[in-house]
């Protein structure tokens, strides 16, 4: 689309605009408008500059009919859109200056937005980055998910523990949606299968409705925007009058209440009976719904509906929306009459997934009997799947095997492509988890490494380095990431060099007054900002950074007077409310943080800072700021990461292990500007087949030793020493995550850090070295990959 159809306006039909929305859309006048009506006011306002080349985008599309992608996810972490919009837009400085004249600080009132509780961690965020990319990039595209009331949660620390309450971001009106009423769909679940003259009829004996909630996605200068379409459920009988004429209340309302269960919460607690028929039922929804939607739209452009794959791209985001292989089956058979052979082939045509984990574990399976309860035609079609897919390749890997639906295996089985998220990863699926169907599909499986938008991650989130690299290499970076290489050139002038320092340390303070001001916390911003922001789990090993951080302190405390280098060691993520050593580790953390922030001896010299309820408005302020980068995972267990590469991009050398993505930034920054350590995935899968490791391991380190019977004495929990039992008898007796034969060579790997973060322009050139070479990681480069490697996409532009 041509640039001139971006919706343009000025500073004073910005203002009016405003105004309008005020008295017309909430209600008020200028002299009673709290912030809340000034920032949904000027919100709208964005919204309508949106309208017009999105509904543009669209009319596109359809008059070119041009193949669309569709992007499954469960998780879509937009965070909050008032930057994102006035950046893509190029209207920040105009929003500014009206909120001005209106009188209104402009950064308040972003600051207003509640983050959209639509995700939990990086699959949330690529999500969301590639969504920015493919607007930018002008290829058609519907991402799809539940519009959950709740989310997550909302983390809280009560005495150094985890504790959870429900999100409320849909408390207040979400201004970026729009409502589809017309747009709904009829889901159903349980009831039976019946057979007459050859034909199947599924009898289910619930149903919800799925409703439709559409936000734009305009990408960068506006030039096109697509569409998230989220499912809300809500029951087919609002309400039973008749249970209510009888006083039977409770009764009047279930219709109401068990159809908005299913789009709660995201990712309700699954070690329950209960909790795992919701998760099922959670997935299968927004799933059909979504390939309902989609059929629907191509069946409206008069295609044959043997054509699909030619018009229709469906990107699975994990095994969470497996379901649509099965589904899309369905639909082509029981309604359109395809035989098996031709469903099955049809659907695998437009099918694709991406596979975002080395945990065995973490590939959902289903009980049997729970499936078949729940979508019994289903059921006897991934049977059918299994039998067709047995017969064509010869391979003995079953779907369905002891009692369980295996959501991985099938989405390989139904996938045309299978994609790993870094180089490293996708090598491993193919060794590891999925090593048996790649022999049988030797072809399927291929590498899309992840990225992340530049445009959020770098000229929104960090103005001041924005102004550096525009200021040196010129502009057109946002969209072309590679031209970050112009900055070789300049890391070793001065004035370059000091111009650097200074972006990061207002990124500093900033970050210190935002603590201060939530927190209560005063940090020391010459020292350096050591961060590890990232969901909470062994793998990520946040556990060994703690250890790490008592085992400095007890050096300080044994040396006070000798050479440290000052140190905040700042964490930032959530743990499943299910997942008790992850809220162990929680604890201890802040435990540790308690004991060390109040000790007199080495406050000078370490700091623990944990901020409750990480989100990406959080990661919005804290990324800029960070000056060390904790990427420390148990080599061959993280996909990809993306935190890893947004930290690195704005100038955090990392520290870190050959462990999914790391090796490729590392290969792009230089060898030289990233601190390595660890077992490499070869090394740990031989450690553990070592008999006794972790205890021995445990045993030749003093270091670790003393760390862990501190714990062990409750130095940390006030006397009691059975708090981190739990975690102490994971590192000795099973330590699967390498910790203890992780630890010394981190520490050591630490000290170097220190040595080299005092020789201020060495440590500088790296920063700016790490920013220079992550070109190569913007979302864009992914998606135009899997636009050629895998969806057959084009862009219309």
């Amino acid at each position: 689309m041509p640039k001139d159809n971006m919706t343009t306006v000025d500073e004073n039909e910005f203002k009016q605009s405003i105004l309008r929305h005020l008295k017309t859309s909430l209600g008020k006048d200028a002299g009673h408008a709290s912030l809340y009506d000034w920032r949904m006011s000027m919100s709208l306002a964005l919204r309508d500059c949106v309208v017009e080349p999105w509904f543009a985008s669209t009319r596109k599309t359809y008059e070119g009919k041009h193949k669309r992608v569709y992007y499954l996810s469960m998780e879509f972490l937009i965070g909050r859109l008032i930057e994102d919009v006035t950046i893509n837009l190029d209207l920040e400085a105009i929003a500014i200056k009206a909120m001005a004249e209106l009188g209104q600080d402009y950064s308040k009132v972003v600051a207003n937005e509640p983050d959209a509780a639509l995700g939990n961690g990086g699959l949330g965020r690529l999500a969301a980055c590639f969504m920015d990319s493919l607007a930018t990039l002008a290829i058609p595209a519907y991402g799809y998910g539940i519009r959950y009331e709740h989310g997550l949660f909302e983390q809280h620390f009560q005495d150094g523990q985890q504790t959870e309450t429900a999100e409320d971001w849909l408390a207040q009106r979400h201004a970026w949606e729009f409502e589809r009423p017309e747009v709904a769909y009829n889901i159903h679940f349980g009831g039976y299968v019946s057979e007459e003259n050859g034909k199947s009829t599924w009898h289910p004996a619930e149903t919800v409705l799925a409703s439709a909630y559409d936000t734009p996605v305009i990408g960068w200068q506006g030039n096109w925007a697509n569409t998230l379409r989220l499912w809300a459920a809500k029951p087919v009988k609002i309400f039973d009058l008749e249970s209510f004429n009888r006083g039977d209340y409770v009764a009047a309302n279930a219709p109401e209440r068990l159809a908005r269960t299913i789009s709660r919460v995201l990712y309700p607690d699954d070690t329950t009976q209960d909790g795992k028929e919701l998760r099922l039922k959670q997935e299968y929804f927004f799933t059909s719904a979504s390939i309902k939607d989609l059929l629907r739209r191509f069946l409206s452009e008069g295609h044959a509906i043997k054509s699909l794959p030619d018009h229709v791209a469906i990107q699975l985001n994990d095994t969470h929306p497996a379901i649509a292989g099965p589904e899309l089956v369905r639909i082509l058979i029981d309604k359109h009459d395809l035989d098996i052979e031709t469903a099955i082939d049809t659907a695998r045509r437009c099918l694709a997934y991406t596979n975002h984990t080395l945990l065995p574990e973490a590939l959902e399976r289903w009980p049997e009997d729970l499936f078949a309860r729940i979508l019994p035609r289903h059921h006897r079609i991934i049977q059918m799947i299994q039998d067709h897919h047995l017969k064509t390749t010869g391979s003995d890997i079953l779907i369905i095997e002891n009692g369980d639906v295996k959501m991985g295996e099938l989405a390989f089985v139904m996938a045309h492509s299978v994609n790993g998220v870094s180089a490293l990863h996708s090598e491993l699926v193919k060794e590891t988890v999925f090593a048996d169907l790649h022999k049988a599909y030797p072809k399927r499986i291929l590498n899309q490494t992840n990225g992340i938008t530049p445009r959020r991650w770098l000229h929104s989130c960090n103005p001041a380095l924005r102004d550096l690299i525009t200021d040196t290499i010129g502009t057109g970076w946002q969209s072309d990431l590679e031209k970050l290489s112009g900055l070789n050139a300049h890391l070793d002038d001065a004035s370059f060099q000091e111009a650097f320092r200074a972006a990061k340390v207002a990124n500093k303070e900033r970050l210190a007054q935002w603590l201060k001001d939530r927190n209560g916390v005063t940090l020391d911003t010459s020292a350096m900002f050591d961060i590890q922001i990232k969901r909470i789990h062994e793998y990520k090993r946040q556990h060994m950074n703690i250890l790490e951080t008592i085992a400095l302190w007890n050096e300080i405390r044994d040396n006070p007077t000798g050479n440290w280098t000052p140190r905040v060691k700042i964490f930032g993520g959530k743990a499943a409310p299910g997942y008790v050593l992850a809220k162990s580790i929680i604890h201890l953390i802040n435990d540790v943080a308690a004991t060390i922030n109040n000790d007199p001896v080495t406050r000078d010299f370490l700091q623990v800072v944990y901020p409750e309820n990480y989100n990406v408005s959080m990661a919005e302020i804290l990324i800029p700021a960070s000056d060390l980068s904790e990427q420390i995972s148990t080599a061959g267990k993280e996909a990809s990461g993306t935190g890893n590469m947004k930290l690195s991009l704005n100038g955090s050398p990392t520290i870190g292990t050959l462990d999914g993505a790391n090796v490729e930034i590392r290969d792009h920054v230089g060898a030289e500007n990233f601190f390595l350590f660890g077992l490499t995935a070869a090394e740990a899968q031989e450690k553990r087949t070592e008999h006794g490791y972790s205890r021995r391991a445990i045993e030749v380190s003093p270091k670790l030793s003393r760390v862990l019977g501190q714990i062990a004495g409750g130095v940390f929990s006030n006397g009691d020493n059975h708090r981190y039992s739990n975690i102490l008898h994971d590192l000795y007796e099973d330590d699967y995550f390498l910790v203890s034969c992780d630890f010394d060579g981190y520490f050591e790997k630490q000290r170097e850090v220190d040595t080299v973060y005092q020789d201020v322009s060495r440590w500088t050139r790296m920063a700016a070295a790490n920013t220079a070479g992550m070109g190569w990681f913007s979302s864009d480069r992914t998606i135009r990959g899997y636009a050629d490697d895998i969806w057959g996409a084009k862009s219309v532009t």
